[in-house]
């Protein structure tokens, strides 16, 4: 089995000012990041990931032990920039790599980026997210539909960089000719559809590099809230015949079009969008509730107040029947 088609790009999206995910497509090697951090820092904490990915030397054989050592090879970039440089301090990034062999593709993951598998006409998500939301879904105390607006869904439970050796989840899928991959981050899941995803891929099949810029598209018109980043590779069968060379896919940035688009933050969106934050399971900010005591000392509140609108509706009635 090979490649035998590739599509991908990433947008910055409606609410971001700075695009902090990075992608590597170098076949047989894929991979996608979304960074985390103040000032600069996500985008510097996707970009060291991806390098490691793109270094392909810092791991030894192939399929699963191989991502693996990449991911490992990540976390220790970061977490040592992290370490020594106090602008960097507690970056992270969440990071999925593939990597197609000759009969299956092994995946390594962190985060609540994602991989799908389209295959028969149906999407499957291969990854399991490591979120505070995905927790709660899978141990039957939040739906999937609560899960989309909870105040808490920018909280993931691992991510690369925080300490200095990650826990990274590895599986490999076999392949047949037709199966089509899709690594993403959560700006384009949390904005569109699963069902949405699976017939814009369909209409556009043939060209996935219109895929790409039209599931980017989805995501901002559906709002944009973070940067969007698709990567597609498509497998089939080796017929000796090169794929083209990835140099003739421009990125996909800002309009979808490879072409910024100004526009993109209007007065109305100059907003700070929710940034992702790292806690252990089980360790996340809970909302602040009132307390029973603060509920007592606002009752008495009210009704001072209440006397006081009485007493001056009587003075004001006093002079004026005067």
């Amino acid at each position: 089995m090979t490649v035998t088609q590739l599509g991908y790009g990433t947008d910055t999206g409606r609410k971001r000012r700075r695009n902090e995910d990075a992608y590597v497509v170098e076949p047989p090697l894929f991979a996608i990041a979304d960074g985390m951090g103040g000032a600069q820092a996500g985008e510097l904490a996707s970009s060291l990931a991806a390098g490691a990915v793109r270094e392909d030397e810092a791991a030894a054989g192939s399929g699963e032990r191989r991502v693996a050592e990449l991911i490992q090879e990540a976390n220790r970039r970061v977490y040592e920039r992290s370490s020594q440089d106090a602008a960097a301090s507690g970056m992270g990034t969440t990071m999925t790599v593939a990597f197609v062999g000759d009969a299956n593709v092994a995946f390594g993951h962190v985060g609540d980026s994602r991989a799908y598998l389209i295959r028969d006409g149906k999407l499957e998500q291969l990854t399991e997210d490591h979120s505070l939301v995905a927790e709660l879904v899978r141990s039957g105390k939040l739906s999937p539909e609560e899960a989309g607006t909870h105040p808490q869904r920018s909280v993931i439970t691992r991510a690369l960089g925080t300490d200095p050796d990650v826990d990274v989840d590895t599986f490999s899928i076999e392949t047949a000719p037709g199966d089509l991959f899709m690594l993403c981050s959560d700006g384009l899941t949390s904005m569109v559809e699963d069902d949405v995803i699976l017939r814009t891929i369909e209409k556009n099949r043939d060209n996935l590099q219109t895929s790409a810029k039209a599931l980017i598209r989805a995501a901002n018109k559906g709002g944009g809230e973070d940067n969007i980043t698709v990567v597609f590779f498509e497998i089939g069968e080796d017929v000796g015949e090169p794929l083209e060379e990835t140099a003739q896919y421009p990125a996909l940035t800002a309009d979808g079009d490879g072409e910024l688009d100004e526009d993109t933050l209007d007065e109305l969106d100059r907003v700070p969008a929710l940034d992702t934050m790292v806690v252990p399971p089980g360790e996340a900010p809970q909302p602040a509730q009132p307390t029973r005591r603060t509920r007592r000392r606002l009752i008495p509140a009210l009704l001072l107040i209440l006397v006081a609108l009485a007493v001056v509706a009587v003075v004001l009635w006093t002079l004026h029947g005067r």
